[in-house]
């Protein structure tokens, strides 16, 4: 049997889930680091497989390798420059209150009694 009692009378409090918290920023900029260093390293391997590879492997094989060697930085900084991971949700972040009848007099500002203040 647990120590702690809820009490009845007080509503029950949302419980807020670690795994809605987003990606820290260190982890997501290392993230993104790696993906970026990851497809230079790849446009390296293009550029020098078509460089040592021209004139022995047929001519589309090689002007591939050039083309992806091309192609890559753009790709690459397109990714990287992407930012945070986005997560699928609805959007809102307010819940919509209704509100309620008031509790006090109608007298305040716009009152229609005619007692305004002014003599």
């Amino acid at each position: 049997m647990s120590s702690i009692r809820r009490r009845p009378d007080l509503p029950s409090e949302e419980v807020h889930s670690i795994t809605n918290a987003p990606e820290p920023l260190a982890d997501d900029l290392a993230r993104r680091q790696k993906r970026y260093l990851l497809q230079m390293g790849v446009r390296i391997v293009c550029f020098a497989g078509a460089v040592l590879s021209w004139g022995r492997i047929p001519m589309w094989a090689s002007l591939l390798l050039i083309i992806a060697a091309v192609v890559l930085p753009y790709s690459a900084v397109l990714f990287a420059n992407a930012g945070r991971e986005r997560r699928d949700s609805d959007g809102t972040f307010m819940t919509p209150r209704e509100i309620g009848p008031g509790s006090g007099s109608a007298g305040g500002i716009g009152s229609s009694d005619g007692s305004d203040g002014r003599e």
